[in-house]
């Protein structure tokens, strides 16, 4: 069933869904962005419609409402440890169809690895419902959803298009539908993005003679003169789920406080080191080939089905040395053409 609603209403919606789900959307931050006197569009907890940023891409994905930045995952005594804990409230996600993709590649990740699935990373997953956000026609300049496969899904509760002074909307998940009951009835489906302006072309490595010649290519070269490893681009990509831990101590014996999980990047120079100073990839080149080739190789080849990377383009949009990944995709696949002819 699908209903159009004008912004006020939806307020007055949204006040009674926070009394059991937290609301999150992209929306901007005044002069927080990475240059002076810009902004930044991230996901935040919002409590009006009017807040959330629609027309324009977010700089960083959703991923941080249930995958955050830092996270404190227990506290520790010297004799007993005690598991952090999460609000009891649902939670509602306003994301873009490529994003609602992204989540499922970083489901595989957490969840399915048998005895060894990620409890802290479950405990919000489960609570996660979905609002679709469509996107303008095209998607913006540095999307490649349609090529990667991920412009479209069935996955969300509510679909939402946003018109000037009134927002139609499916409602696909019974639990909602009572906050519509006096709304009218309209006939309304979201649509999605059927081309993009940029395309990428997939190569196929298909064997472990192919594989070691693209581990040997020059092209990866060119990026330790314009790669930074700053990791930018990693912080921004939805479906990029590195992490590190530490122990952050209250006392002067380090008996007590509590262990918290912070987002690393392949991209930074000390992700592979080891105790003694090795290191498994000591140049932007090595570590670029390596998230190039988790993105569009390594991922489908452990899960037997999409490509890791979802098309969104943020990272190229994050990039100080404007590195495109759609590019670098093209040239990839380019080269295993002629390392084939």
């Amino acid at each position: 069933m699908s209903f159009k609603v004008n912004y006020e209403k939806m307020d007055q919606i949204f006040n009674e869904l926070k009394k059991d789900y937290k609301v999150y959307a992209p929306v901007r931050l005044k002069g927080q962005g990475r240059y002076s006197d810009t902004d930044v569009i991230r996901y935040k907890e919002i409590d009006s419609v009017s807040e959330i940023v629609y027309d324009e891409k977010s700089d960083f994905s959703p991923k941080e409402v249930i995958h955050p930045i830092t996270q404190t995952l227990f506290y520790f005594t010297e004799h007993q440890f005690r598991e952090s804990e999460v609000d009891d409230k649902e939670l509602l996600i306003f994301a873009r169809p490529c994003d609602i993709n992204g989540f499922k590649r970083m489901d595989k990740i957490f969840l399915e690895n048998g005895d060894f699935s990620d409890k802290y990373y479950k405990r919000m997953r489960d609570k996660v419902n979905f609002a679709l956000m469509e996107c303008q026609e095209g998607g913006w300049d540095s999307c490649f959803c349609v090529s990667m496969g991920s412009n479209e899904t069935d996955d969300y509760s509510l679909g939402f298009r946003f018109n000037e002074d009134n927002l139609k909307i499916e409602v696909k998940d019974n639990d909602f539908l009572n906050f519509f009951e006096n709304e009218s009835e309209i006939d309304f489906s979201p649509e999605f993005v059927e081309e993009n302006n940029t395309k990428v072309n997939i190569p196929e490595i298909d064997s472990e003679e192919i594989l070691q010649q693209v581990y040997d290519l020059d092209m990866w070269e060119e990026y330790n003169d314009r790669c930074e490893s700053c990791g930018a681009c990693t912080a921004s990509c939805v479906t990029c789920s590195c992490f590190t831990t530490r122990d952050v101590t209250y006392t002067e014996n380090g008996k007590a406080g509590e262990r918290r999980r912070n987002w690393a990047s392949c991209l930074h120079e000390d992700f592979t080191e080891m105790a003694g100073g090795h290191s498994f990839r000591e140049t932007p080149a090595e570590r670029m080939r390596f998230r190039t080739l988790h993105k569009i190789y390594d991922y489908k080849e452990r899960f037997g089905e999409d490509h890791m990377c979802v098309g969104c383009g943020r990272c190229t949009d994050a990039c100080n040395e404007l590195i495109s990944f759609s590019s670098t995709i093209n040239k990839l696949s380019e080269a295993v053409q002629n390392l084939k002819a």
